[in-house]
């Protein structure tokens, strides 16, 4: 089509510019704002391209509502029908013809026909439309098609187009030139909320939306009489709640329409085209609106300023839809939608302070999501090394590890990282890989038909829908099945959505035509071992009533008492909050996955120490991950483990209350005064050291013994000695002996419990005649003695016998003879007869 008879829109004027571009670069960059026309004018202005000749132009749309309303809108200028000229082919639905020379596609789609053929023959060129989404399959697409460009296509044509990214950042990135459109945009008033209104609203985005946003409905329709409402809500939970707060409440020429991708068409194209004479219309719509649609006879927009995106977590390794503030960026692009046909509004449901905090833009989905699919389809590509290609963005390492990690455990990749035939089989498939391996596996099990349902029933939102008042849950994935085989159970507090009902029966029907599978009815029963092919690392085992340890450990909660308290779960969704809860399970019988994962068993022994025995207890398991399928006792379980397992336990206890004897503890309080004396010849022994050197002087020891009896019967004294050869046995003796003669000939032992200070606690009489205080250590440390009564109570504390002699004994004589007065008392006990009889004198 000549430039001269395409609509004048701002892009227009740059047309010329874009197509000497193409024609001298293989590359190229367009930046052009929301509403300039750019996604129906230049695949049309590039079918007069002399580099096209007679071959094909895609463009890629990120959402099957846009690819459909672009291709009708470019067949419209050309006045034709869709599937002449103009095509579009999105998932299970594709319109074009031998004529076909600009086809509509959907990202998915452009990423297998590359795998198909990589040289793309017949594509002249690829347009990557609303390049700012920075969608997954966006990046991958552009990724593939700059490899195949490079090595084998050079005359392909790429064409990157934008609204809100940094054009010129990405022009540089991609060494192309970068054309610049000036958009036509009408003044736009942009109304925020005051502080106060925003602190009187609920800081949980369901619960703020719902007051908010019907309130501004109504005010908007009271102050401007004109023009059509569109309003920006995260999800299609967030409009529904919306309409029926809404429902009978709008003025009688005002219409209320709903706008997602899960809409029939008819509702989705009575959304977006003009209100009747005569009437309004207000729109709901979730981020679909943000860009490519142009909405009809749209004035005044709605923005509720949440964005529902996808978040992987590594730590439980699930992808979960997070409700999250805007960006800056699609805030912009959203209120330009209220200028497109002349002056708007826009109501921004938060305050102006909290619009100078949102991030400029959101990071895009390879940063964030799973990428299980996306590693698949690189290894399929050739690629083993994620960073040999061309990316605007890296994803995390630890993502990729993860997602070859699950990709290796569905049998997709070999370990080292080749695709294997049946992960090239799932990749055909256009499913995420774990919905690809169960209608694979599921055909390998003979249950083809309830494979297929399941990974539509999967793949789509929840039929099952909760009435407001209704608190329980109902996680139960065989009832979902019974209702997809056209039984209808009784599901008090839920309502069937017959839409969703109705998409995913269609989708099982596209599936079992395309895999020849015969549709033979439904097997409920089987929702446990389907589930546990796609999610084998989500099985789960029940720990208490609503409670189950999932195979990597984690605890989750679940309404067990919904499948009779099944001892086994196969887990569908799960919520990776802070406390994990399973939206989605079915129950799955032990013998199930012993047959369908003994590949991935472990037979282990498990030996712990049962408090309450006080004995070792030794199991052999046959486990899955944390899921203990099988156990039995052992009678002679590996006695080294066993002793490893029993010092953990004493250890715990505390080394304080091992089983000591008497003479082991006055040996380490033997030992303890050598080291207080001579730190470097001595070790410490105290129980700190005790128990960081347990494995060398207790564990040999510990081998082939069950329980603490046994351990009781222990000799620690000689355990202990044994730590020190003959030698050092000996001068232990002779620095620390364990006891000292005395002048009465008595053989008395000392006492170490004061490391610094032992003591002789003998009978004064018994030492008469003893001139200086005994020393032990070489001579180097004098006894603390003690001085006892014939009634064995001390009289005297001293470390200077002599000095004791000279004066002190006087006076304990003189109140010796007194209490004591038949015992004999000398005036001069250095010459008189030392005795250790306790007898009265004659």
């Amino acid at each position: 089509m000549p430039f001269e008879f395409l609509p004048d829109l701002p892009v227009k004027a740059v047309l010329p510019a874009l197509g000497a571009a193409l024609a001298s670069s293989n590359r190229a960059i367009l930046e052009a704002p929301p509403g300039a026309g750019k996604t129906t004018l230049v695949p049309l202005a590039l079918l007069n391209a002399s580099w096209r000749e007679d071959n094909r132009i895609l463009m890629l749309e990120p959402r099957r509502l846009a690819a459909r309303a672009a291709a009708q809108r470019m067949a419209q200028l050309l006045d034709e029908p869709v599937g002449k000229t103009v095509g579009y082919r999105v998932r299970l639905e594709k319109v074009i013809s031998e004529q076909t020379r600009i086809e509509v596609v959907t990202e998915g789609i452009l990423t297998r026909m590359l795998q198909d053929d990589p040289t793309l023959e017949g594509i002249a060129a690829i347009i990557f439309d609303e390049f700012h989404e920075r969608s997954m399959q966006a990046d991958l697409g552009l990724a593939l098609a700059l490899d195949a460009q490079q090595v084998l296509r050079p005359d392909l044509r790429l064409l990157v187009m934008s609204a809100t990214l940094d054009a010129k950042g990405i022009g540089a990135w991609l060494e192309a030139p970068v054309i610049s459109s000036e958009g036509k945009m009408y003044p736009v008033d942009t109304v925020y909320l005051t502080p106060a209104e925003v602190a009187a609203l609920d800081s949980r985005p369901a619960a703020k939306l719902a007051t908010a946003v019907p309130k501004a409905i109504r005010q908007a329709l009271k102050n401007y009489p004109e023009g059509d409402i569109l309003v920006f809500l995260p999800g299609i939970g967030e409009i529904k709640k919306a309409a029926g707060l809404l429902e009978n409440s709008l003025p009688e020429t005002t219409d209320l329409h709903l706008l997602h991708g899960e809409l029939p068409l008819p509702q989705q194209q009575a959304a977006i085209q003009p209100a009747p004479a005569g009437r309004r219309k207000v729109v709901l719509a979730t981020s679909i609106a943000e860009t490519s649609l142009t909405i009809e006879g749209v004035r005044i927009v709605i923005d509720g300023g949440f964005s529902r995106v996808p978040k992987f977590v590594p730590r439980t390794g699930l992808t979960a839809l997070a409700t999250i503030p805007v960006s800056a960026a699609a805030a912009d692009q959203r209120r330009g939608r209220a200028g497109r046909l002349g002056p708007g509004i826009c109501y921004r449901l938060w305050s102006a302070a909290d619009q100078l905090h949102l991030l400029p833009q959101l990071p895009p989905e390879i940063r964030e999501a799973d990428l299980s699919g996306l590693l698949l389809e690189l290894a399929i590509w050739g690629t083993r090394d994620i960073t040999t290609l061309h990316w605007l963005d890296l994803p995390h390492p630890a993502a990729i590890a993860q997602a070859k990690d699950l990709l290796i455990r569905l049998e997709a990749l070999s370990p080292n990282g080749q695709p294997t035939p049946h992960g090239r089989s799932i990749a055909t498939l256009g499913l995420a890989p774990r919905l690809g391996h169960l209608v694979i596996k599921g055909q390998e099990v003979n249950e083809g038909p309830t494979a297929c349902s399941l990974a539509a029933l999967l793949g789509e939102r929840d039929m099952l829908k909760p009435l407001e008042s209704y608190r329980n849950e109902q996680p139960d994935l065989q009832l979902r099945l019974e209702i997809l085989n056209g039984q209808r159970p009784h599901t008090p507090g839920f309502v069937i959505e017959e839409n969703v009902l109705r998409r995913i029966r269609e989708q099982a029907k596209s599936l079992r035509q395309r895999l020849k599978i015969q549709d033979a009815g439904l097997n409920p029963d089987a929702a446990g071992l389907l589930t546990a092919l796609a999610y084998p690392d989500r099985l789960a085992q029940r720990e208490t009533s609503g409670k189950v340890r999932l195979i990597s450990g984690q605890k989750a909660q679940l309404a067990t008492e919904q499948f009779g308290e099944a001892e086994f779960y196969a887990i569908a969704q799960l919520d990776a909050g802070q406390h994990p809860r399973i939206q989605l399970a079915a129950p799955i019988s032990k013998a199930e996955i012993l047959k369908h994962f003994a590949a991935q068993l472990e037979k282990t022994q498990e030996i712990k120490f049962d408090v309450n025995s006080n004995r070792i207890v030794a199991r052999q398991l046959t486990s899955l991950g944390a899921l203990v399928l099988e156990e039995t006792s052992l009678s002679k379980p590996d006695p080294e483990l066993v002793a490893e397992v029993m010092i953990k336990a004493l250890l715990e206890r505390g080394i304080e209350r091992l089983p000591w004897s008497d003479a082991a503890k006055k040996l380490r309080q033997r030992l303890a005064f050598l080291h207080h004396y001579f730190p470097d010849a001595w070790p410490d022994l105290a129980n700190e050291n005790l128990e960081e050197t347990a494995d060398e002087w207790l564990l040999p020891h510990l081998v082939g013994l069950k329980s603490l009896d046994e351990i009781a019967r222990l000799d620690f004294f000689e355990i202990l000695l044994a730590f020190f050869p003959w030698e050092q046995r000996t001068e232990l003796d002779r620095l620390a002996p364990t006891h000292l003669d005395v002048p009465s000939g008595s053989r008395i032992p000392l006492d170490y419990t004061d490391p610094a200070s032992p003591v002789l606690a003998v009978r004064l009489q018994e030492v008469f005649g003893l001139l200086d205080t005994p020393r032990i250590g070489g001579g180097k440390v004098p006894l603390l003695i003690h001085l006892l009564s014939p009634a064995s109570r001390p009289v005297q504390v001293t470390k200077d016998l002599r000095s004791f002699w000279n004066s002190g004994y006087f006076e304990v004589r003189k109140d010796l003879r007194g209490r004591y007065p038949k015992h004999h008392w000398p005036e001069d006990p250095l010459s008189a007869i030392p005795t250790r009889s306790i007898k009265r004198r004659s």
